[in-house]
């Protein structure tokens, strides 16, 4: 039963990664309606460039530049788990646990101001997080040791073949990033840029286990109710009910420099992004921490936003027809995480890009792009709270040049993610066999990502 109490302290820690739509572990590439139409834009040398290459931002003419951009984000994270004990739960090996996440409302604004060689820039989005995702019916690593506790019951020469509980996982995280910095014209050659984010987190997590039973003797009943009974109330205790409504927050700043180097049809751009060092505090709200010291208030939990390199070149193939590539390292096992999920790590994220877009007429443009994602994790990282897939993302949209002065672009973006299994041994054990007792069991992780997006370009 010690393994029981075990497991409630991981699950109900919940700490989560943030909702990614595009983008590492922790940080999210996808600031502007721009990057859904187009995905390759690290070499852009409009107003987005604030954000994808702020270097290249001596491009643009004399005067105020703005950039508004709403996206609607939603994916769903599903786990599809084996484990025999499952069979007492509904009847079947297999169960599917799947999680929702949606976020209607994610802002960007950026914005310039460019004199002779000079240019002042910021920005503001949602740099990572941005979004709620809902486990309804919780998640296979708290019901498999759950769904040993009737072999653990028979053990103890009571029959006892199924069991039933009450659990749901609820959590928000969002990092707000605020943007400044300043860029200049070396010559007609080479520009550079240097600044920084302020990241401000707040997470919010929320769940509860409630009702767990058991059938000793056919009879269901609560599991704590028996344990008392069979005069064993520490171990009743385990499985009382538990909640838990917790805050996290903390901040940090990322410096970031960068290079541009342009020649007649070629523009190349580059950007370094810093880790930033940062730590969660942990408060608890009206004291639900479930009875767990994690959650009392003033724990902090390492949160490290990993440092980014990002490079693409761009070449005007004709008046109309533009094409880019780019490529992005996220150096995710040197930021240090929650419980050092960095040691399961190798390496980090790389992402590779390209993308076109074609200018119809003075009015229309479209574009579309398409990104390849190499999650740099290893088996011992994926864990049903967090976990990273491989996958490829398209991209396609369009702008309207409104008037002189007004842009409006478009874009729809989905992403399609390679399963990844993980089968092991040792999944869960008995609850309350000592030495541990382990049964095999098997997850395979799946996810799916669609997100919308719409935003304003003016200048004046």
């Amino acid at each position: 039963m010690k393994k029981l109490k075990l497991l409630l302290v991981v699950i109900l820690t919940f700490y989560m990664t943030p909702f990614i739509y595009a983008g590492g572990l922790l940080t999210n590439t996808n600031q502007s309606a721009h990057f859904i139409r187009m995905i390759a834009r690290d070499a852009s040398l409009q107003i987005d460039a604030a954000y994808t290459n702020p270097a290249g931002l001596v491009k643009l003419d004399d005067g105020f530049h703005f950039s508004f951009t709403n996206q609607s984000a939603f994916q769903t994270r599903t786990i599809t788990s084996t484990f025999a004990p499952f069979v007492g739960f509904g009847g079947s090996q297999t169960k599917t646990f799947e999680g929702t996440a949606s976020a209607p409302i994610i802002p960007s604004l950026q914005g310039a101001y460019k004199t002779g060689k000079w240019v002042l820039s910021g920005a503001f989005a949602i740099s990572g997080g941005g979004g709620k995702a809902t486990f309804n019916d919780g998640l296979p690593s708290f019901e498999s040791l759950i769904a040993t506790l009737p072999i653990a019951i028979s053990t103890m020469g009571v029959p006892t073949n199924q069991y039933s509980v009450d659990a749901y996982m609820r959590g928000s995280s969002f990092i707000y990033g605020a943007q400044l910095g300043g860029s200049y014209a070396i010559n007609d050659l080479f520009s550079a840029y240097a600044g920084f984010r302020l990241n401000i987190v707040n997470n919010h997590y929320e769940g509860y286990l409630k009702n767990i039973k058991i059938n000793p003797n056919g009879n269901m009943m609560l599991a704590s109710d028996f344990l008392n009974a069979a005069g064993q109330p520490a171990l009743a205790e385990m499985t009382a009910d538990r909640e838990i409504d917790n805050k996290q927050s903390g901040w940090g700043i990322s410096p970031i420099i960068g290079l541009n180097f342009n020649y007649k049809k070629w523009n190349v751009g580059m950007k370094y992004e810093f880790k930033t060092s940062l730590n969660l505090e942990s408060k608890t709200i009206d004291g639900k921490d479930g009875g767990l010291p994690q959650f009392k208030n003033g724990v902090n939990t390492p949160h490290d936003i990993p440092a980014l390199f990002t490079v693409g070149a761009s070449y005007q193939i004709t008046p109309k027809l533009l094409a880019s590539v780019g490529y992005h390292h996220f150096f995710d096992s040197d930021a240090d995480m929650a419980d050092d999920k960095q040691k399961y790590i190798d390496g980090g994220i790389n992402e590779y890009i390209a993308g076109a877009e074609y200018r119809i007429n003075r009015l229309f443009l479209l574009s579309a792009g398409i990104q390849f994602t190499k999650s740099g994790v290893t088996d011992d990282y994926q864990k049903d709270l967090s976990f990273s897939l491989d996958s490829y993302s398209i991209g396609f949209g369009g702008a309207v040049n409104v008037s002189k002065n007004v842009v409006i672009n478009i874009g729809y973006f989905w992403t399609t993610y390679s399963d990844w299994t993980v089968e092991k041994v040792n999944y869960a054990p008995i609850a309350g066999s000592n030495p541990p007792l382990y049964l095999p069991g098997k997850d395979v992780y799946s996810r799916t990502n669609k997100v919308f997006a719409a935003g304003v370009d003016f200048t004046f």
